[in-house]
């Protein structure tokens, strides 16, 4: 079996992972989605919503970069920045999907941030892959999507409660704070 391994990323791993981030967004769809993704991650690290501590990554027994999540933070109509985190995006290496190395990067930084204080994570995408890790639709909370958040269905907001409670007082609009998101 195969040793990974999961931790916040250091400096010898941010262009692996990069790289590693458009190359999945590129296979999965085409070379503007990868550049657009790969963009994202760039702007998200020169932002002050950035968290090293919460940009995660997996590691192969070579200490190659295989899978990748960043969460960050979000505000909502300028609120809840301390307690409110956005992931995006997650990746894993195209021939190493379905091994449960997202899962367990997920469950990583979900244990990683709210030992960091962080009540909720809000996610944007299809909600097969998001249930199984604890993600509900956002809307029946009060959290609802904004003019920068394009979504084929309100199903693909979706948001999970990392400290019990927390969502009975986020609540808001989502608008994307990033220029590759909009």
């Amino acid at each position: 079996m195969t040793q990974r391994s999961y931790r916040s990323i250091t400096a010898d791993h941010l262009l692996d992972s990069l790289d590693l981030v458009q190359s999945v967004f590129t296979a999965h769809k085409d070379a503007r989605e990868g550049e657009l993704v790969r963009s994202l991650v760039e702007e998200i690290r020169l932002s002050q919503n950035h968290l090293p501590d919460l940009e995660l990554i997996a590691l192969d027994e070579a200490d190659r970069v295989v899978g990748y999540a960043m969460f960050s933070r979000l505000q909502l109509e300028g609120r809840y920045g301390d307690e409110l985190l956005m992931l995006s995006p997650v990746a894993v290496q195209t021939e190493l999907q379905r091994q449960h190395i997202s899962k367990e990067l997920l469950e990583y930084g979900f244990a990683r941030a709210a030992q960091l204080g962080f009540g909720a994570v809000l996610v944007e995408g299809n909600p097969a892959n998001y249930r199984a890790r604890g993600f509900v639709t956002a809307a029946p909370h009060g959290i609802l999507p904004g003019k920068t958040v394009h979504l084929p269905h309100i199903d693909c907001l979706m948001v999970k409660e990392l400290r019990p409670g927390a969502l009975a007082r986020i609540h808001g609009v989502v608008e994307y704070p990033y220029r590759a998101l909009q």
